[in-house]
């Protein structure tokens, strides 16, 4: 699946409306505005909630937790000393964790689990606001793979892409 996800111009926190190929509305993702933190909800279109992304303030490096229903789904983790490129671990439970891997500037990356490259991210540069393209395999779950994608975004640009 393709998707496009793209930040709010104006908004209190860090707001995204993610679309789908076609660029019809199919998640939004609300951005807690006073909170320590950062703390956003991920939602069908009727508000109903998918995920939680939540940082852990007292984690050594930028750390976050997905959960879904109340149950942890995922931990994911900025790797502390990375020279020329961030990486980052999708710790998930049981055997299936991910690997996401960018260049210098952050706006191309992958999702790997093992040798298997299972989303692709690239940041459009010309535009007001974060956009972009994101493209998942069909057989992994989408909305922990766009949350993921959403916390790379919050780790790597902390002013919320707003320095534009």
């Amino acid at each position: 699946m393709r998707y496009i996800m793209k930040q709010k111009l104006l908004s209190w926190g860090d707001d995204f409306y993610i679309k789908d190929e076609n660029e019809h509305d199919v998640y939004f993702v609300d951005g807690k505005a006073f909170s320590f933190g950062d703390q956003l909800s991920f939602q069908d279109l009727n508000g109903h909630e998918l995920a939680y992304i939540r940082q852990q303030l007292f984690a050594w490096g930028k750390t976050y937790e997905i959960t879904r229903n109340g149950a942890v789904a995922a931990i994911v983790k900025k790797e502390l000393f990375a020279l020329f490129h961030h990486r980052f671990t999708v710790d998930v439970p049981g055997p299936d964790d991910l690997e996401a891997e960018g260049d210098f500037m952050d706006h191309e990356y992958t999702f790997r689990r093992g040798d298997r490259v299972v989303a692709t991210v690239s940041k459009q540069w010309f535009s007001w606001t974060d956009t972009y393209g994101i493209e998942i395999a069909d057989d992994e779950d989408q909305v922990l793979i766009l949350a993921s994608a959403v916390v790379v975004d919050q780790a790597c640009h902390p002013d919320g892409g707003k320095r534009h």
